[in-house]
């Protein structure tokens, strides 16, 4: 197929110290942007930043503790969009620069699955004028990487002039800030979108691709997909819910930390670092918490703040070297005398339960144990939309500790899920967590 086209562009004589993990002296007010380009060298495609070569080491973060990237071998992180404001924004960028970081700045592009329709041309002209302020406004602060235009909008589409109006916000960008890549982030990676985006995008510079579990077989979809030039890919981490499996009332089953974390290891040595020569590097998912599906699957941080095996683990993948503090290993839960996370445990109102714990430490006697339960969540998000997180019923954890956690069944029928967090003294965290009906 032929290749996204990209426009090269001069490379200024700036210093910028990021990739040396140095802060950075000047105001960024002050200090002009960053000449950012994707260059084929000896046959290996790789961004460059101020003529040095810029592998991505990154994670998803937009609300999260975005900075402390940095002192975990990190070099980048995306956002989603511009946030509320442009100041915030600026702000985010200030820091981001202050510690050494690029941003690879998302802007939100109407999704079709909301309601945004792409046969109206007076919404489309207010969108692309609408990012036009926010490019304009943000293009020349140094701590800009590039721009991500829109985040799955082939996530159950159906009208591809969605690609055409990306194609001309991305043309718009080039005219006014020629000096930063512009990519769009897929769901995936399909051949029909492939082709309409080759045919159709050319301003485009490259493809963003966001996947999980599936991650694993990525070389062969981007042959499914007919495509072989360069990529990032913009969110993978923990396998997703929809490719776990589920309990017989519809529960999906989720990893524990140790298995998230064994899994992420897997697929940045097996896939990401060994394609050497269209991949120029990745941002894990999520650099912070959420709740989909349950408030603990794909964060990697808890909602408490703890920090979980998968930061440890990356840390470790992003500069070769182990902290000296590792998270609990929470490697399993059971709940004695009735199974595990894939054995559809049935629980009777109001009865006692027992969870075991399967835990790995250095220093178990310091661990320290919670845990609640909370029924399913009722309506489910799409692609990462938001989704509320149940309350945690009260009155239901008798006791826990490293020995086990003691429960009580909840009083009335229907799926529930006991979540339990192994923390040690260094605000880290291990999780798991068994989905039961409730008769």
């Amino acid at each position: 197929m032929k290749m996204l086209k990209f426009i090269p562009v001069i490379i200024a004589m700036l210093f910028f110290a990021c990739n040396q993990g140095e802060k950075p002296a000047a105001d960024p007010r002050e200090a002009g942007p960053s000449i950012v380009e994707m260059r084929n060298v000896d046959g290996k495609y790789r961004l460059y930043v101020n003529d040095e070569e810029f592998y991505v080491k990154g994670a998803g973060c937009q609300y999260g503790p975005c900075m402390e990237i940095a002192a975990h071998g990190g070099n980048s992180f995306r956002t989603w969009s511009t946030g509320e404001t442009a100041q915030a924004a600026l702000e985010t960028l200030d820091k981001a620069w202050e510690n050494g970081l690029m941003v690879m700045m998302g802007l939100y592009v109407g999704i079709e699955r909301h309601g945004f329709d792409y046969d109206d041309e007076a919404a489309i002209a207010a969108q692309l004028e609408r990012i036009r302020n926010e490019v304009i406004e943000l293009k020349d602060h140094p701590a800009l990487l590039g721009w991500g235009i829109g985040n799955e909008l082939n996530l159950g589409y159906t009208n591809k002039k969605v690609w055409n109006a990306v194609n001309d916000i991305a043309r718009m960008i080039k005219e006014v800030d020629g000096n930063h890549v512009v990519t769009t982030m897929l769901a995936g990676i399909a051949r029909a979108e492939v082709e309409y985006i080759a045919e159709n995008c050319p301003d485009l510079d490259f493809i963003s691709i966001q996947t999980y579990g599936n991650l694993i077989n990525l070389e062969q979809r981007l042959k499914n997909a007919n495509y072989d030039g360069p990529y990032l890919v913009a969110e993978w981490g923990p396998t997703g819910h929809w490719e776990m499996p589920e309990t017989k009332w519809g529960s999906s089953i989720e990893q524990t930390s140790a298995e998230k974390a064994e899994a992420i290891r897997l697929r940045y040595e097996e896939v990401l670092l060994a394609d050497e020569t269209n991949c120029m590097g990745s941002y894990v998912f999520l650099w912070g918490q959420k709740q989909e599906r349950t408030p603990s699957w794909y964060g990697l941080f808890t909602e408490a703040g703890e920090k979980t095996e998968a930061i440890n683990m990356m840390e470790y993948l992003w500069t070769g070297k182990w902290p000296e503090n590792i998270a609990p290993r929470m490697k399993d839960i059971t709940i004695e005398g009735l199974g595990g996370r894939f054995d559809d445990v049935m629980l009777e109102k109001n009865a006692e339960y027992t969870v075991k714990l399967d835990v790995e430490h250095a220093e178990m006697e310091s661990l320290s144990v919670r845990a609640e339960v909370m029924p399913e969540p009722v309506e489910l998000s799409v692609g990462g939309d938001f989704e509320a997180r149940p309350p945690s019923i009260e009155g239901l954890i008798i006791s826990a500790n490293t020995s086990g956690v003691i429960f009580k069944a909840p009083a009335e029928k229907g799926a529930y899920r006991i979540l339990v967090y192994v923390t040690d003294e260094h605000n880290q965290a291990g999780t798991a967590n068994i989905p039961f009906y409730v008769n």
